[in-house]
């Protein structure tokens, strides 16, 4: 799917060729650019995310569902690192409350945040959106696990990606092991989950 990967930390970044990115658009919603990144966040409501034990001593992790805190690409790095330091496997899915196929495929995201949440950390990136917007969206859908503002869409760029929804699967040492643009099913996410968790884990260097 992707080639050229560059190692950053303990993660893999790649990059997309552009014919791929290309096919990738009719997948996937496609958006503009918003205000540059925002320090506060705004008032909402407030309601406990599931997070795995191991993640819970990493302050950067939101620990509220709803309080959505602004990232940029760096801080969302060194949180993927911290996660990777803890032996947490991740899934991220990056969304937006305006993106049909986003809403589409959350029911998807909600089922396995349910029977895997205790052992995968499920972390959401809202990009290109507005907060309150945000907050409803995760209230409708159900969204149980926390998510990470990207008002500017710096993160979803940084990540390879040109449209929206994408979700990306890191194994418990932070290596990236699978990915998926556009709408994802529930058996290919269930499948990819699985394989996270039965990746071996890569030594340190």
């Amino acid at each position: 799917m992707m080639d050229s990967p560059r190692l950053t930390g303990r993660f893999v970044v790649t990059t997309v060729p552009i014919l791929a990115a290309i096919t990738l658009v009719g997948a996937a919603c496609s958006g503009g650019t918003s205000p540059r990144r925002e320090d506060t966040s705004a008032s909402g409501p407030s309601e406990p995310a599931v997070v795995v034990a191991n993640a819970m001593g990493i302050a950067m992790l939101p620990k509220d569902r709803f309080s959505l805190p602004t990232f940029d690409f760096a801080g969302f790095q060194d949180l993927l690192g911290k996660l990777a330091n803890a032996g947490v496997p991740v899934v991220v899915n990056i969304w937006a409350s305006w993106c049909g196929p986003c809403r589409a495929e959350s029911p998807n995201l909600v089922k396995a945040a349910e029977r895997h949440g205790t052992e995968v950390q499920f972390l959401g990136v809202d990009i290109l959106d507005q907060r309150a917007a945000a907050q409803a969206f995760i209230q409708e859908e159900g969204y149980p696990y926390p998510s990470v503002f990207d008002p500017t869409g710096e993160i979803r760029d940084r990540l390879g990606y040109i449209g929206q929804p994408g979700t990306i699967f890191y194994n418990a040492s932070g290596r990236k092991v699978d990915e998926w643009s556009g709408p994802i099913g529930l058996q290919q996410l269930l499948d990819r989950i699985d394989k996270i968790l039965n990746s071996q884990p890569t030594a340190s260097t």
